[in-house]
């Protein structure tokens, strides 16, 4: 089992920044991807960033250029940087993470994006 814990999300106007952080606990061994989803009301969960063990990254189309993803394997965790926010930004921002064909979820961090 892995265990996800997710911080840093919050209210920003439209054109700020802000840095999530998520970390790992539990059975880590071997992760090989982790990343950001989120869900807008009414929407569907998408994807938003991954980064592979070997430190590939994988972005949509809406976020490439704005948001950095990074992961520091000694600390077991992953971030994501988020510049030049809009109000579409706004979602609740899960953290994944990818082992043994088992897909493991955080409880969420609301990021909302004043205009």
């Amino acid at each position: 089992q892995v265990q996800l814990v997710e911080s840093g999300g919050g209210l920003v106007q439209a054109g700020g920044s802000l840095r999530l952080s998520c970390a790992a606990s539990g059975s880590i061994f071997r992760i090989s991807l982790m990343g950001w989803y989120r869900q807008a009301p009414g929407k569907q969960r998408e994807l938003v960033a991954t980064i592979a063990s070997g430190g590939s990254t994988n972005y949509a189309d809406s976020v490439k250029g704005r948001f950095t993803i990074s992961r520091d394997n000694a600390k077991n965790t992953v971030y994501l940087q988020m510049n030049s926010l809009k109000p579409e930004d706004t979602a609740v921002y899960y953290c994944n993470a990818y082992q043994f064909s088992l897909n493991y979820w955080g409880q969420g961090t609301q990021v909302t994006v004043s205009s």
